[in-house]
């Protein structure tokens, strides 16, 4: 099936997603919803070395503010493909604003322009693209 209006500038890295969200998928159909995030988070790292896709996990960032290097820092909970930030969420009420905002937070800090939301706390998987 051919895609239409296909416009790569507002979709980067549509193949290292696909592949990202499809993992997600089976983990969902799997595992179903209900477990905490460090769960999938380790279905996630399972599925990533069994497929040989490159990953970091907890992949720390320093965050700069004007001229300084902040003492706290931030962990992304996967960095895969070395492009793309996913971070996972098991929230009942879903992916919120503030889970987007970290998300442009952390591709701002990290240089990546792709991040991806995956909610595994509701009866079918949420899904957030984020381009920055």
């Amino acid at each position: 099936m051919e895609k239409k209006n296909f416009n790569p500038e507002q979709y980067p890295l549509q193949d290292e997603t696909e592949q990202i969200i499809k993992t997600g998928i089976e983990i969902h159909r799997l595992s179903g919803a209900g477990f905490l995030e460090i769960v999938y988070k380790d279905a996630f790292e399972y599925e990533y070395r069994k497929q040989a896709i490159s990953f970091e996990r907890e992949k720390e960032y320093q965050i700069q503010y004007k001229e300084v290097i902040l003492p706290h820092r931030f962990f992304a909970d996967f960095v895969v493909f070395d492009k793309v930030i996913v971070e996972i969420k098991a929230k009942e009420g879903g992916i919120a604003e503030e889970d987007y905002a970290q998300t442009i937070n952390y591709l701002r800090c990290s240089g990546c322009k792709v991040g991806l939301i995956l909610n595994f706390g509701r009866m079918k998987l949420e899904i957030k693209r984020v381009v920055f």
